[in-house]
């Protein structure tokens, strides 16, 4: 698996898969890596115990497969969750 990542891409990617509610579809859009793909890429970039820590704690999500969740969840993000703007400049 070559795919060209930034550092900000690589740290961003696997925080989403260290979070439970995001789904793996989310990566998928974002980084266009497939389930597969991301537990090859957690694997190169996680330590052994780290890894294996990982893959047992996502066995028993059902919030990390877009199939399982419950009926009506269909976003990538928290409907609390603030939308970050990077062009907003702070008025006092």
């Amino acid at each position: 698996m070559k795919i060209n990542l930034t550092t900000v891409d690589t740290d961003r990617i696997i925080e989403m898969a260290w979070e439970d509610r995001t789904p793996f579809e989310a990566i998928e859009f974002q980084f266009g890596l497939s389930e597969k793909e991301v537990i090859a890429f957690m694997r190169a970039n996680s330590k052994p115990s780290s890894f294996k820590m990982w893959r047992k704690r996502m066995a028993g999500r059902s919030t990390k497969h877009r199939e399982l969740r419950v009926a009506g969840v269909d976003r990538f993000k928290c409907t609390m969750q603030k939308a970050i703007s990077m062009n907003k400049i702070s008025k006092r």
